[in-house]
């Protein structure tokens, strides 16, 4: 008798209803129809499925369970009548908006909101200790107050990067494991304080390998845009890097820094870094802070633009909100408009343009548009100047010295603390150079999208 070895099932998936909200007269960059389909995504990243949703409009939150208390019983029915093990909410709850809607909604649903989510996702795409050590204090940062039945099914310990991993059923969030309930708020601080030592560590050698590579001179073009936009499929294309790819949001977390040759035979190093998302978790904000300066020194920014997303206009603000939050709104962006190859029609990408002033329509899967992309990158840095007047005193030598060498020196002034000089210098440099600017000019170098 032959006897055939069935194949290995992978577990269910954890079954998801969603609960999104729209505040009367609060504007949103996204919809609220909008903003439900990428929680949608969130959740399918996180390996959840999603069984139905639940909308309510209000002029604002209900003080004890945030929607209205029909609405409430509204979405313990619906969560009952489909089984659904997680009700997932589209904003950031308080600890009391928790404490509630788990008394109400019973001991059998878990409630779970978007910043969570996000955090899980992180959890799960964070391959390198840094990466590991960030989520890990940013999850501690947010469950510090909500130490709740919430965290009860982290019952299992998984070893993984820098932190404790832990879930149960395949899926549930991942981050501290099963002691969360046990050990009081002074130990979870405790835990803060040395994961917030570590990553001053990072700092700290982030720091000294950007002084190495300033003294390279070699110019760092910095990848940014909202998740799934396609920027490490760009890293891949022009730097023939193997990054990792995939059709969710946040597949790469890590940054990672290819070397680049542009025309004209000029090297570049291109960074690619985490996608953006509108309300970014303030606490992934401030854990990431090492991995977002590589943002804040870039001589460029590549803004990718997912062209086809019937939201990229918004994603785009979003992701300016978020240049703006890191200090790095300073620095030339150009901006990239990427799946060029997925639109139906080719007059369309005229109509983008109208949106995007000066963009540069891509592929970054079938390659076409590259080589115009990177001529316009080497223009931006190599054929592109800027008359600056600046007071840098005699400790910024590297600065001096850097403005004779590749500038345009027109005039200098020695004086008491410091040297004056006139010239020209590349717009690359212009953000180094941004703290000693006498007469600062306060012209928007964004080249993004017209807002209406």
């Amino acid at each position: 008798m032959t006897r055939i070895k069935p194949e290995p099932t992978s577990p269910p998936k954890e079954r998801a209803f969603l609960v999104g909200v729209e505040f009367i007269g609060k504007h949103e960059l996204l919809s609220l129809d909008a903003s439900l389909q990428e929680l949608a995504l969130l959740a399918e990243t996180a390996g959840l499925e999603v069984v139905g949703e639940a909308t309510q409009k209000l002029n604002h939150p209900n003080s004890q369970t945030f929607i209205g208390s029909g609405k409430v019983e509204e979405v313990r029915a619906l969560a009952q009548e489909l089984q659904a093990e997680v009700v997932l909410f589209d904003e950031e709850l308080s600890p009391r908006h928790l404490r509630e809607l788990e008394r109400i909604l019973g001991d059998d649903v878990r409630v779970i909101d978007r910043t969570a989510l996000i955090l899980d996702i992180f959890a799960q795409h964070a391959h390198t200790r840094e990466g590991a050590l960030q989520v890990e204090l940013a999850q501690y940062e947010y469950r510090l107050p909500r130490l709740t039945r919430a965290w009860t099914h982290l019952a299992r310990q998984a070893g993984g990067g820098g932190g404790r991993t832990g879930s149960v059923g395949g899926v549930g969030l991942r981050g501290p494991g099963e002691t969360q309930l046990e050990v009081d708020r002074r130990d979870i601080r405790r835990r803060i304080d040395h994961l917030k030592v570590e990553l001053e560590k990072v700092r700290t050698h982030r720091r000294q390998y950007r002084t190495r590579r300033n003294r390279s001179r070699l110019p760092l073009v910095t990848l940014v845009g909202y998740t799934n936009a396609g920027k490490s499929t760009l890293l891949n294309r022009l730097a023939g890097a193997d990054v990792f790819v995939a059709d969710k949001l946040f597949a790469t977390l890590d940054p990672t820094t290819r070397r680049v040759e542009l025309p004209g035979g000029h090297l570049v190093l291109i960074t690619d870094t985490v996608g953006f998302i509108q309300k970014l978790p303030t606490e992934l904000v401030a854990a990431f802070r090492a991995t977002l300066e590589e943002i804040s020194e870039a001589d460029l920014l590549l803004h990718v633009v997912d062209l086809t997303h019937p939201s990229a206009l918004a994603q785009a603000e979003a992701v300016y909100e978020t240049l703006d939050e890191i200090d790095a709104s300073h620095i030339p962006v150009l901006t990239v408009l990427n799946k060029i190859d997925q639109l139906e029609h080719p007059d369309q990408v005229e109509g983008a343009l109208a949106q995007f002033p000066n963009a540069v329509p891509i592929s970054a899967l079938t390659g076409s548009g590259i080589s115009e992309l990177l001529s316009a990158v080497s223009k931006r840095l190599f054929s592109t100047y800027e008359h600056l007047e600046v007071k840098l005193p005699y400790q910024q030598g590297a600065l001096i010295s850097m403005f004779h060498e590749l500038g345009q020196v027109e005039k200098v002034e020695h004086v008491r603390g410091g040297v004056k000089i006139q010239g020209n210098i590349p717009v690359r440099l212009k953000s180094r150079f941004r703290p000693f600017v006498l007469n600062p000019s306060t012209e928007d170098e964004r080249g993004g999208p017209i807002l209406q």
